[in-house]
């Protein structure tokens, strides 16, 4: 006898994939790191302009700024765009309404641009043809604008070669921020470009004394070696400093 399976319906999920706050799909799902509870960003975000609870368990979130304790979870976001058709380009429609309404044209840029840096798409309209970089870099490179944001210290690890001398220097501006989906490795090569490094150089960058990964994005440093160890501190410090080679 053939085993039948049971279809499951979109509504048998709606219970993970609705926001508590609007009963809706989740739009930029964003979790409250506190408590593990996931609303649409839009929501949450206007939540806590008038309380620092979780709106869902009432934990407090934190005692000034609890937007510092979201986290976007793009993988829930995917699955989410997956299961109910037409969702994503709904949401894409409505966006590019929305800024054809309230967001003129600057410096040139389309509204086509805007959409596709939002979902990540290449960029083949607009006045760039070619979808290219301008050389400047700035908003219009920004592909991580909507990401949670992340401050970070970078400190100069006083480490000397065999000579004495220090390898290494300070930089000019030490305080960063950036998304939270960055990586050690894009680090690395920030860190190499601004102090002007050969491409033979390699630098090692630690947490709490702790050599990280180049795989490592900040998120995971922050939740697994700063935030877990007690640190209270603001913003993140990370430390930099050359590789050495003694064989």
């Amino acid at each position: 006898m053939a085993a039948t399976g049971r279809k499951h319906l979109v509504k048998d999920f709606n219970h993970f994939i609705t926001c508590y706050l609007c009963r809706g799909y989740l739009i930029k799902p964003t979790t409250v790191t506190e408590c593990l509870h996931t609303f649409c960003k839009s929501c949450i975000v206007q939540h806590f302009e008038e309380s620092n609870d979780c709106p869902k368990c009432g934990i407090q979130v934190h005692e000034t700024n609890p937007l510092e304790m979201l986290r976007l979870d793009n993988t829930l976001e995917e699955i989410i765009f997956k299961l109910v058709p037409g969702l994503r380009e709904k949401e894409e429609q409505q966006e590019l309404e929305f800024w054809r309404k309230n967001q003129p044209k600057e410096n040139g840029q389309a509204v086509e641009t805007l959409r596709c840096q939002r979902f990540g798409l290449p960029d083949v309209g607009g006045d760039g043809a070619d979808g290219g970089d301008d050389g400047d870099g700035g908003a219009e490179d920004d592909y991580h604008r909507s990401d949670p944001q992340i401050a970070i210290c970078l400190d100069c690890l006083r480490n000397t070669g065999q000579s004495g001398e220090s390898t290494v220097t300070d930089l000019m501006k030490r305080f960063i921020r950036c998304s939270s989906r960055v990586t050690v490795g894009t680090i690395k090569k920030f860190l190499s470009l601004k102090l002007k490094l050969p491409s033979s150089y390699e630098l090692d960058v630690l947490c709490n004394g702790e050599i990280m990964g180049r795989d490592h994005t900040l998120e995971f440093i922050y939740m697994t070696r700063w935030r877990l160890h007690g640190e209270n501190t603001y913003p993140m410090v990370l430390e930099y400093r050359p590789r050495i080679d003694f064989g």
